[in-house]
Formats: C-alpha cells, sequence, structure tokens
C-alpha cells in the first residue's frame, strides 16, 4: 500500500530594486483660509514644476498627484475650551524615479521646504521583473517540495515519490496551520526623517514564495 507524503517548498528571490517611489505631502495651515490656501497652493507648483523637470529629464517612471484639499475645524485646548478656527490645506503627491541615483539629492531638497513633508520612499521592481522573478520563485518553492519528499521517501526504504496534490499554501484540503500567502513581496522602505539625505542604498527586494504538495511512494 503507498504511502502518502506531505510537505511544504519554500524558495526566496533576491533583487535589486529598479524604482524608488517618492511619496510627500504638501501642506499648511493657520488663521487665514486665504493665506494658508495661497501659501500652500504656490508651495505646491513648486514642487510640480520640479517633478517636471524631472520628468522631462529621463529621470521618472512616473509620477502622480492629488488635487489640493482646504478644509477647517476648531481645536480644543487641554482645559476643553474650543480654540478659534484654523484653516488647513494640503495635497499627496508620489514620485517613482527610475534613475535611482537621482532620489538622494532631490529628495534632500524637497525636505527643505516648510510646507513639503517627506512620507518615505518605497522600493519596487517593475511588473515585467516582479513576475518573472515570482514565477522563478514559485519554481524553485516546488523543486524544493520534491526535494523534500524524496529524502522522505528514502529514508522510509520508499521508491521514488510521485505527485498527487500540489496547490499554493493553505489550500490543500487539509492544513494544519494557517493559510499564508503564496508569494510576498518585502519592500525596503528608507528613512527620510530629520536630516536631508544625499545618498541611498536600498536593501534588496525579496520575493518568497510557497507550496504545500502531497506525494504518494510505494515501497521499494
Amino acid at each position: 500500500m503507498p504511502t502518502t507524503i506531505a510537505v511544504t517548498g519554500r524558495a526566496e528571490e533576491r533583487i535589486a530594486p529598479e524604482l524608488g517611489a517618492v511619496t510627500l505631502s504638501v501642506g499648511g495651515s493657520g488663521a487665514a483660509r486665504e493665506h494658508v490656501y495661497g501659501r500652500t497652493s504656490a508651495a505646491h507648483e513648486r514642487l510640480l514644476a520640479e517633478v517636471r523637470e524631472l520628468e522631462a529629464s529621463g529621470a521618472l517612471e512616473t509620477w502622480s498627484a492629488g488635487q489640493l484639499r482646504v478644509w477647517s475645524y476648531r481645536p480644543w485646548n487641554n482645559e476643553g475650551r474650543q480654540l478659534p478656527v484654523v484653516h488647513q490645506a494640503s495635497a499627496d503627491v508620489e514620485v517613482v524615479f527610475k534613475d535611482l541615483s537621482r532620489i538622494g539629492e532631490w529628495v534632500g531638497e524637497a525636505a527643505g521646504s516648510d510646507e513639503i513633508t517627506i512620507g518615505g520612499i518605497d522600493w519596487r521592481l517593475t511588473e515585467a521583473t516582479r513576475r518573472h522573478v515570482q514565477e522563478t520563485a514559485q519554481r524553485a518553492a516546488v523543486a524544493d517540495a520534491v526535494t523534500k519528499a524524496q529524502v522522505y521517501a528514502s529514508a522510509l526504504g520508499l521508491g521514488a515519490p510521485t505527485p498527487v496534490e500540489l496547490a499554493d499554501q493553505g489550500l490543500l484540503a487539509v492544513q494544519p496551520g494557517p493559510p499564508m500567502p503564496k508569494a510576498m513581496m518585502m519592500r525596503a522602505v528608507a528613512d527620510v526623517g530629520g536630516a536631508a539625505p544625499t545618498e541611498f542604498a536600498p536593501q534588496e527586494l525579496v520575493i518568497e514564495a510557497a507550496v504545500d504538495a502531497r506525494f504518494t511512494a510505494d515501497p521499494a
């Protein structure tokens, strides 16, 4: 009677990022609505002009900018008393660099503006590269499962194992542990708070894959 062997195969691929997505927020607040809007709008236009220059130079993959939003609220002090109205304006911008050598200098200059807050840098791959690396990791995860099954079969004195089921981790009919995603990209985020950065050394991105498999093996 054949013996059933159940294994989980895992693999990961490491690769340097190709893109760096910088998130920024342009904002301001104050007691005079027109002043807040004017100051923030001017900073927003200056930022977008710089972004368009970067785009023209070929440094960018893409970029996007949200509309400038303006709203008002009345804060409360620590004594429970409502204070005068405060007006606030804000707009979000994302700039995706393909020339990673340009990020440090540009972010350093942008961070010097009182109206601009740097949210962070999200290191990415192009979609074509991501698909290729993920497929490589998935193939390696299957190979890992096959190797494990062969080791177990050999240790039990059985013949070569035959695959009978293969699925993304957590999708087989009986799975003792909680489901996990079949593949996950771990993105390295640079800390840009505080002093203006001039150089970045992005961490490698990691693509992980895991599969569950069942094999049967007959006595040798």
